[in-house]
């Protein structure tokens, strides 16, 4: 689906689902956001799906369908992760030369227990494997544990930009770029990609915050540009707790089957952020993100 008035040279927002299931209303509602933000400044509007860990048959499609069904267009075609992989490995492999990256044995729990220590930074991996001699790597190998690839970060934190919340100032640690079965990780995907597709504009859920620094950071030291960002509120459930499909009605099939249209759900995930509209190209003139709100919505089924 394309907007035929976005310019093909513009900068660009972009939705980057994970075909792990189908969206709820808190991922719908972040999708609307990021079109909006897209939209009213004059940017394209991308779709990536972010297809390099679980995928379930079928739930692509039904996103895309979802998003169509609200009224969000995009420009281009969707693209795919599992397309870039040969990107990927080139650029780690640009860091590995530059002698960036180190092999990490260490284990799920074991960087857990160890992140846990006293002196350890609150979910910073603490450098384990950092200083592994040449013999200690050949010894884990032997044991039959495959390493994942770690960057060699050369700062302890680092800081951005949001225009939801100001400067914000985060951790920067020895972050993996490729998991141990060889799959690049989200933190390396997640900047080539946007980079690559002239994305400087990234709207997302604001427990991605702070990761931001992270992403930010390696974008920096490839000599990619850093996005503009735009960390949303979340939708969450009577407890509080981030919204999941366990929550009851919260997808948009179960609006639907509940007798509720999608220009019903449109006008109440409208409604949550202080909108009024029949569609979301209705929405764009009134749209400010200074008069977003800054708290999470509270959703009952």
């Amino acid at each position: 689906m394309t907007t035929a008035d976005a310019g093909a040279g513009a900068g660009a927002g972009r939705f980057a689902p994970s075909p792990s299931g189908d969206l709820h209303l808190g991922n719908l509602r972040t999708a609307l956001l990021a079109w909006l933000f897209a939209r009213s400044s004059g940017r394209r509007f991308l779709i990536r799906v972010d297809d390099l860990d679980r995928v379930r048959s079928g739930a692509e499609q039904r996103q895309l369908a979802d998003l169509a069904a609200l009224g969000l267009d995009w420009d281009g075609t969707v693209s795919h992760q599992r397309d870039r992989l040969d990107r990927y490995h080139e650029v780690v492999s640009r860091l590995r030369a530059a002698g960036l990256v180190y092999e990490c044995f260490c284990t799920r729990r074991e960087i857990q227990q160890a992140a846990s220590a006293p002196h350890a930074p609150l979910g910073a991996y603490p450098g384990t494997c950092r200083q592994l001699t040449r013999a200690a790597r050949a010894e884990r190998r032997a044991q039959g544990r495959p390493p994942a690839l770690r960057l060699r970060a050369e700062v302890q934190e680092f800081t951005v930009r949001d225009r939801l919340h100001g400067k914000f100032t985060g951790l920067v640690d020895d972050l993996v770029l490729q998991r141990g079965d060889g799959v690049p990780a989200y933190n390396l995907t997640v900047v080539v990609d946007d980079a690559d597709q002239g994305i400087d504009q990234v709207v997302r859920g604001d427990d991605l915050l702070p990761s931001t620094p992270r992403q930010a950071y390696l974008a920096e030291l490839l000599e990619l540009p850093v996005p503009e960002y735009a960390h949303v509120p979340l939708v969450v459930n009577a407890e509080g707790k981030r919204l999941a499909k366990r929550d009851g009605a919260v997808t948009l099939a179960d609006q639907l089957a509940l007798g509720h249209a999608p220009a019903q759900v449109l006008a109440r995930l409208a409604g949550s952020l202080g909108l009024h509209g029949a569609t979301p190209s209705a929405l764009v003139d009134g749209f400010d993100p200074a008069h977003l709100p800054r708290e999470a919505w509270s959703f009952a089924a």
